[in-house]
């Protein structure tokens, strides 16, 4: 009998204790409830493809800000990603540091509409080689800036869109595409972006007065870094002053310590169109 009493209780296989498998689905039902409030806090992009009166077509995600009030007027954020995003599957630019838009804390403070444009693989948003030391700006712009700038101005027809606070932003090839369209529309956006990118030393006089940041790596092998330097040095030869952040240890990749600048996006969203 004493045996019996002292006996451990053993569950035999296959058999699992009723309040285990109760502790077992709340912790499945809260995780579950986490992953949906996570879900809800990021925002998916609205995919649409925008066609000009040729019936040329370019894929494109769009970000509306949180409680979106026609009766508002909102900042636009025109985003330019690199080679590796090029395609038509129309989510592959969501990628490389513009997630920081979607960020619930970010959409908070800075409501704003973002625009992703997608090129096609084997077209580039400027047609320049990416390696080289220097370029000449080419006299007229691709057919996918183009595009990328038709869907600024639907979007801008669409929704109510502050005109006085478009910005730009893009890396590597769309650093390029950065460099680009702002020394052809100096005019147009209150503050630009590029990182990793080059452009025409020759064009930077016209953007002097453009409030800009650029990023570069140190190391950078696929865009030389000095193309970021030269650029910089060649605004401020201008009277410009231009903001510069290198990352002495950082290889072509520089986006993901660029977007993670806590001081990042107060000074873009703080910048309004010079009339």
């Amino acid at each position: 009998m004493l045996n019996r009493m002292l006996r451990p209780n053993v569950t035999r296989p296959g058999m699992f204790p009723a309040t285990l498998l109760v502790l077992a689905a709340l912790v499945c039902a809260a995780s579950s409830a986490r992953a949906e409030e996570k879900k809800d806090d990021m925002p998916t992009p609205d995919p649409r493809v925008f066609k000009d009166a040729d019936g040329n077509a370019m894929p494109y995600l769009l970000l509306a800000p949180k409680d979106y009030n026609p009766a508002k007027k909102y900042p636009l954020v025109l985003f330019y990603h690199g080679v590796g995003e090029c395609g038509d599957d129309n989510k592959s630019q969501w990628k490389n540091g513009i997630e920081v838009f979607q960020k619930p804390e970010n959409r908070e403070k800075f409501p704003c509409f973002v625009v992703a444009p997608q090129c096609p693989k084997g077209r580039q948003w400027v047609n320049v080689p990416w390696s080289a030391d220097s370029e000449i700006q080419p006299e007229q712009p691709s057919d996918q800036l183009k595009l990328s700038l038709g869907i600024l101005t639907a979007v801008q027809k669409e929704f109510a869109i502050d005109a006085d606070r478009l910005y730009v932003a893009g890396l590597s090839m769309g650093g390029f595409a950065v460099w680009d369209v702002i020394t052809r529309h100096p005019d147009l956006f209150a503050a630009a972006m590029p990182i990793c990118g080059g452009g025409d030393e020759k064009q930077a006089a016209k953007i002097a007065r453009l409030p800009l940041w650029a990023f570069h790596g140190g190391q950078d092998t696929v865009v030389k870094t000095f193309r970021s330097r030269n650029m910089i040095n060649a605004m401020k030869l201008a009277s410009g002053d231009p903001k510069y952040t290198e990352y002495p240890a950082e290889g072509h990749g520089s986006w993901t310590p660029a977007f993670h600048e806590p001081e990042l996006l107060p000074w873009m969203f703080a910048k309004t169109r010079r009339r």
